[in-house]
Order: structure tokens, then sequence, then C-alpha cells
């Protein structure tokens, strides 16, 4: 029996106040062998998210079957309020799995899937919206340029310069060699020896972007998650093309551009802390600026239904088949 009404029922239809979804799983099960450093690793980088997002995002964490003190350190970030979303499983049930699911729950029009071993550095939240607003359908943006990234699910980005819809480039760009080098010893490939080595350049209006990313950060367009990706869960762990399937195929098959951040904004970590990797933390909590100051490009607030001419249909079916199911099927 129900006494009274929900009084939720006569508030105002809900705001969102930020636009942007930050989604990270973590699964760090003992300390052990592989895991011996990965604590340390997960806290700095979850430090660095926190210390480099502006009022206009939200963090959603899913700590997928980790230890208890990763655990606890995940429910003190919460109720400290450092991380607004906590999803926990008490198993792993895989790491792209947890990820899509956690995405497709959010509201936001931008989604960042993130790695738990990922540096933050200051300002790349704007430089990735930045990159969004500025270049015509975007698909996905990295904070971590990738310069052997041209022909990797980046078939849209190459009909966009085929159409000269875009400016392309083929350019040095010195500034980006230390960092590509600690991505290209975070994943074991073999350093560059020359900061003269060219780049796969985009420009509009101004602005630059490096064509194609990998994947262990990026951030999509919402809208993929319902129209390009599996719909059918990967059961996979991790691996064996799981994050090829479900994101950087349905990137391109979306027909959205694959980019890059024209500079370094955020850092692979691996699975050991290094000295550097504290002392860009360091710079990042010295030079936090009023978030209230910050986030100001806000996306066009996403159309529920996708189409008002779809809607209008789906109002006219519905109606008829009321009209039809009564007239046929109740018994007056």
């Amino acid at each position: 029996m129900r006494q009274g009404s929900n009084p939720q029922k006569v508030e105002r239809k809900l705001s969102l106040t930020t636009h942007h979804r930050i989604v990270m799983v973590v699964y760090i099960p003992n300390e052990e062998g592989f895991y011996k450093d990965s604590f340390e690793v997960f806290k700095a980088c979850l430090d660095s998210l926190v210390s480099t997002i502006n009022l206009k995002a939200g963090i959603t964490i899913v700590n997928n079957g980790s230890n208890k003190k990763v655990s606890d350190l995940l429910r003190f970030y919460l109720d400290k309020k450092k991380i607004d979303t906590l999803i926990s499983h008490n198993l792993n049930i895989g790491k792209i799995d947890a990820m899509i699911g956690a995405a497709r729950g959010a509201r936001e029009k931008y989604i960042t899937l993130t790695d738990a071993d990922i540096l933050f550095v200051k300002g790349w939240q704007e430089k990735v919206e930045e990159v969004f607003t500025v270049f015509p359908n975007v698909g996905s943006v990295s904070p971590i340029p990738v310069r052997s990234g041209v022909l990797a699910g980046t078939s849209s980005v190459l009909k966009y310069v085929l159409l000269r819809k875009i400016k392309c480039m083929f350019i040095p760009i010195p500034e980006n060699f230390l960092g590509y080098n600690r991505y290209l010893d975070s994943i074991n490939w073999g350093s560059e020896d020359k900061d003269d080595n060219e780049w796969p350049v985009v420009e509009k209006s101004g602005l630059r972007a490096i064509i194609g990313s990998g994947h262990q950060v990026l951030t999509i367009d919402r809208d993929i998650l319902f129209k390009t990706t599996p719909s059918n869960p990967s059961l996979t762990l991790v691996g064996n093309l799981s994050e090829h399937n479900y994101v950087d195929v349905p990137i391109d098959k979306s027909g959205k551009l694959r980019l890059s951040t024209y500079n370094n904004y955020a850092f692979h970590m691996g699975n050991k802390l290094e000295s550097w990797m504290l002392e860009t933390q360091e710079v990042n909590c010295k030079t936090i600026e009023k978030k209230e100051d910050l986030g100001k490009i806000v996306p066009p607030s996403p159309d529920l239904f996708n189409s008002k001419i779809k809607n209008k249909w789906y109002v006219l079916k519905k109606l008829l088949l009321k009209k039809m199911f009564s007239l046929f099927i109740v018994k007056n």
C-alpha cells in the first residue's frame, strides 16, 4: 500500500552540471609480481586526474574486483568527493565490459575512457575539448599524440583531408620528442633518436591536432557508444582485440574523426612509478587555478531521441497501435 505521493514527482527536470565524464576501470588483485607497484601507480593516476579537471567534469571509477587496499582508497575518495561515482564488482568482469557498461550509463556529451596508469597533465581537458569544438565531426581525441597512428582507424580523417575539409601537413614537432619517447618506453617499443621526425598534422581555423591515437586514454563522443559500439558483451578479461573491436573500430565506423592533441597532455606510466612522474604531479598541484573560472566550453544539449521526425513517427505509431489494440484485442 502506498501512502502519500513521491515528492520527486513534483520536482523540476534535472539539469546537467557537467558535460564531461571520465570513466576509469581499475583491477589490482594484489601487490605481487606484475602488480607489485600498481597501487602507487594507480594512486598517482587518480590524484593527477582529480587535480587537473575543472568543474564541468565528473569522475566514475569502476572497481573491477580489486583488493581491499584499493577498495578502501576508492571509498575514501568517494566520501571526500574527489570522485563522484563509484561502481564496484566483487569479481573481475573484464576490462572492456566494465568500461563500456559504465560509460553507457553516463549522461555527458564527452566521455573519456582511460586506463588506470595514465598521468594527466594540467590543461588536458580544455585542450581535448578545444579540438572537439574547432574541428568538424570529431569522434575521439586523445591527450597523448602518437606519431605512427596516421593509418590506424582513421579512414574518416583521411576522407576529410582528401576532400580538403581540413588542412594536412607532415612536420617535425621537437617539443613532443621527450613525451613520445616516454610513451614508446611505456609500451616496450623502441625509443626514437631524432627530434625532427615528421608528425601527421591537421589544421582547422588555426588549431592543430595529430591524426590518430592509441586507446590507453581518449575522449569520445557519447553517441558512438550507442550507434557503432557492439551491443553484445565482450566477455574478455583484457586484450584479445576487445579494445580494438569496442573502441577503435566503432570510432572509425561512426564516420567521425580520430585525433590527438597537438602536444602531450598525458603520459602512459605502465606498472612502475618513476621520479619524473611524481615531479609532473607536483607541478599539477602547484598550478591549480580556480576551478570556477574553467570549463567554459559547453557542448550542445543532446537530442534525446536523435531525430524530431523519428519522434513524431514514434508518437503517431504509438497512438495507432493503442487504437488497434483497443479495437481488436481488448474485450469490453
